[in-house]
């Protein structure tokens, strides 16, 4: 099950987590254009809250209509009108396999959430083979290496 994470507390705690850009201000993860995701086993859905539980992973999600180049890039880029596309900046996860799965299940959310207006899917990957190796396996394409980071783009859902 897929959650939007909205409150700042709870941002805040998963925040401190984050193996590539902890630097990033949990505030502006979840402001206009940014979200958290967290995923959580499909069990807690049905029988209690699900935020009181352990995610499985965590995906953090920033909307823009370029692909950023850097860090710099994705927080200027996201301040825009009617974003197109969705940029994956930073993912973890507490189990093995969920950082596949929360990717896929994240991009089929918003793909179904956006009724088509994002048309992109890509990320801003840390100059690691980790990195690459993740987002190749997952089905991802290399656009591009930049001077602190490479960008993979993921098909559109059907």
């Amino acid at each position: 099950m897929l959650s939007s994470i909205e409150d700042i507390n709870l941002a805040h705690k998963y925040c401190q987590d984050d193996p590539v850009r902890p630097h990033i201000p949990c505030s502006w993860r979840i402001e206009d254009n940014r979200i958290m995701y967290a995923m959580y086993e499909d069990q807690y859905a049905e029988y209690a809250e699900p935020l009181i539980k352990t995610p499985l992973a965590i995906l953090c999600v920033a909307f823009t209509n370029e692909v950023p180049t850097s860090e710099e890039d994705l927080m200027r880029f996201a301040e825009v009108d009617n974003p197109s596309i969705a940029v994956f900046y930073t993912v973890w996860s507490y189990h093995q396999g969920a950082g596949r799965q929360i990717i896929n299940d994240v991009q089929n959310r918003i793909h179904k959430d956006s009724n088509g207006q994002i048309m992109r899917y890509v990320t801003l990957s840390p100059l690691t083979r980790i990195a690459e190796r993740f987002h190749i396996r997952n089905g991802a394409t290399k656009l591009a290496v930049h001077e602190t980071c490479q960008n993979f783009e993921y098909p559109q859902p059907k």
